[in-house]
């Protein structure tokens, strides 16, 4: 599957400007003051060049320096007020955008954390972490610097044409003609910015995805002799990424020649046709000086606002794709599916009935599974490599969805669980385990937060982590993750099997949960597990068969198919393959 078909989605134009008028919303009032203070500013600056060509006037007509002397005295209290304003406007606006930015992170954030699995997975890590890095900075240096100063431009700039206007109409209309190769250029620019950034910002996605799956599978690379492989891959990435970047360098590098050599045009032209006017004797000196000062005065708004509007294509293609996770999360726990809110009761039965299931753009890996397990029930899933028990698991588990037929519990199909009654009706457990920055203690109440520290210990006992917990130096207080205590593999799956303890599901899948674990410290801890999870139902993926040997059944898995079920010893009795399985991984000479 290539990078593209993984990527998150991208929310669309319609969608982006909702998003905006919401964080708008959010804070009505410091978007008002900010406006406010921005209009009483450009107000403020415009009164400069209309006392300019007053002053001009008043020479003319030989009024003597009085008069003048009143009208530049009032320039220097209007420059000041205008001084005044333009910082609080641009206080307020950098306020209002670092609000605005801490709502973006806090979204940001609880979206990641509500997106099913199995998105994720498809998606990769390296979109994820763009989008919440680059993407999220990009947007908050917007909020911060570009939005309040296009605001202020915006405002300035109407402001400016509305006086050339005020004027003299005809000022005002040549003034706005001679703008039309600006808005020519903008048309251009504006039509190939947004899909040339959204492509940007994809092949950044990818080059972090690469990157993070060759350092993750480092060992990987290295045992298979892959560094040739993974370094073509890489440079390909990047190749592409260089090529997009280009593209959006050419963008700008057209749109921005184009439109600096039209600035002085609109004050040129407002000279020549006054000077016309005036030798006409339609419009007086003043007036011409005062739109020729305005049209001058005007270049300085329309240059911010040409750069701003520039920064905001990124900004905008950036702010697309962090509000493209709205849409990932509105489809439902997953795959498009919407959540039920049903709860299925304590003591329901687990049904699988005519699975079918194919991995997306693959061939099919369960075929027609019929499987139920009851209540309390402790089954183990068998099987060679490839058989298809990882896939039922996660199927079971509600992380994927089927293509045909159905999972159950108590009527309800799994996948529509919503995602809060999911995980505390199904939890699954892999050999992958993380470590979460903090204390070993707030890594464990992750599962429980109400967890007090008796509960903890209790827990840890059950998998028999207690022992190495209380020869650390801060006991449940210790700090683990980057920069703090080290923890290998095996201690980590312990605490990942303790904040299952905790977290008292309803039914259990174990994958692989304790393959980091040597034999014997295996088996003891699975059978704690199923002494503390008595009663609740516990489906263990069993690559080692003391797993099959100690479940209530077991349902052994070939190519997609459940082939045969039952308990130890009518299954060894059969003399099929799960008994073949046996004495291959027990031994001959040992009985079962």
């Amino acid at each position: 599957m290539s990078a593209a078909e993984t990527l998150l989605p991208v929310a669309d134009r319609a969608g982006v400007r909702r998003a905006v008028l919401r964080l708008v919303r959010a804070d009505r009032r410091g978007f008002a003051g900010t406006l406010l203070l921005n209009v009483l500013a450009s107000a403020a600056g415009l009164t400069g060049p209309w006392l300019v060509g007053r002053i001009v006037d008043e020479v003319r007509a030989g009024r003597g320096t009085g008069p003048v002397d009143r009208l530049a005295l009032w320039i220097l209290v209007c420059s000041l007020a205008q001084l005044l304003l333009a910082r609080w406007a641009r206080r307020a606006g950098n306020r209002f955008g670092e609000r605005t930015l801490a709502r973006v992170r806090e979204e940001y954030v609880d979206r990641v954390l509500a997106l099913p699995s199995s998105v994720v997975e498809r998606a990769g890590t390296g979109d994820l972490t763009a989008r919440g890095t680059a993407d999220v900075a990009t947007v908050g240096s917007t909020l911060r610097d570009a939005g309040p100063e296009l605001l202020i431009s915006g405002v300035q700039a109407l402001f400016v044409l509305g006086a050339v206007f005020a004027l003299d109409p005809l000022l005002g209309g040549i003034a706005l003609l001679t703008l039309t190769p600006i808005w020519l250029a903008l048309r251009w620019y504006l039509r190939r910015a947004r899909d040339a950034y959204l492509a940007q910002g994809a092949a950044g996605s990818a080059v972090a995805e690469i990157v993070a799956a060759t350092a993750e599978g480092a060992r990987t690379v290295e045992a298979f002799g892959l560094a040739e492989r993974r370094i073509a891959a890489s440079r390909d990435t990047l190749e592409h990424s260089r090529r997009t970047r280009f593209h959006t360098l050419f963008l700008r590098s057209v749109f921005f020649p184009a439109i600096e050599t039209t600035y002085a045009v609109p004050a040129a032209a407002a000279l020549l046709l006054g000077g016309w006017l005036h030798a006409r004797g339609e419009v007086g000196v003043g007036a011409v000086v005062a739109a020729a000062l305005y049209l001058r005065q005007f270049v300085d708004p329309l240059d911010q606002i040409l750069m701003r509007v520039e920064q905001l294509q990124s900004s905008g293609a950036s702010f697309a794709r962090v509000e493209g996770l709205a849409r990932s999360r509105d489809t439902g726990p997953a795959d498009g599916r919407t959540a039920t809110g049903a709860v299925p009761a304590p003591d329901a039965r687990i049904e699988v009935r005519a699975l079918h299931y194919a991995y997306d753009h693959g061939a099919e890996v369960l075929h027609g599974v019929d499987l139920a397990v009851r209540p309390g029930e402790r089954l183990a899933l068998v099987g060679p490599s490839g058989a298809g028990k990882t896939t039922l698991s996660r199927l079971l588990a509600g992380i994927d969805r089927p293509v045909t037929g159905s999972v159950t519990v108590g009527g309800v199909p799994v996948a529509e669980l919503a995602p809060e009654v999911l995980r505390r009706q199904v939890v699954l457990v892999t050999q992958e385990h993380h470590v979460f920055l903090g204390t070993l203690r707030d890594n464990l109440r992750i599962a429980e937060p109400a967890a007090t520290d008796a509960e903890l210990w209790a827990a840890l006992a059950a998998v028999g982590a207690d022992a190495w917990v209380r020869e650390l130096p801060d006991g449940l207080g210790t700090r683990l993750g980057t920069g703090g205590h080290p923890t290998d593999g095996s201690r980590a799956q312990q605490l990942a099997l303790a904040r299952v303890v905790l977290a008292d599901p309803h039914t259990l899948i174990l994958d692989e949960a304790t393959a980091l674990l040597d034999p014997t410290t295996a088996r003891h801890t699975e059978r704690a597990l199923a002494a503390v999870l008595r009663g609740r139902t516990v489906i263990a993926v069993a690559h080692r068969l003391h797993t099959a040997h100690d479940a209530d059944r077991v349902a052994v898995m070939e190519h997609g198919r459940l082939t045969e079920l039952g308990t130890h010893d009518e299954l060894v009795a059969a003399g099929g393959t799960y008994a073949a399985l046996w004495r291959t991984w027990h031994g001959d000479a040992v009985q079962p």
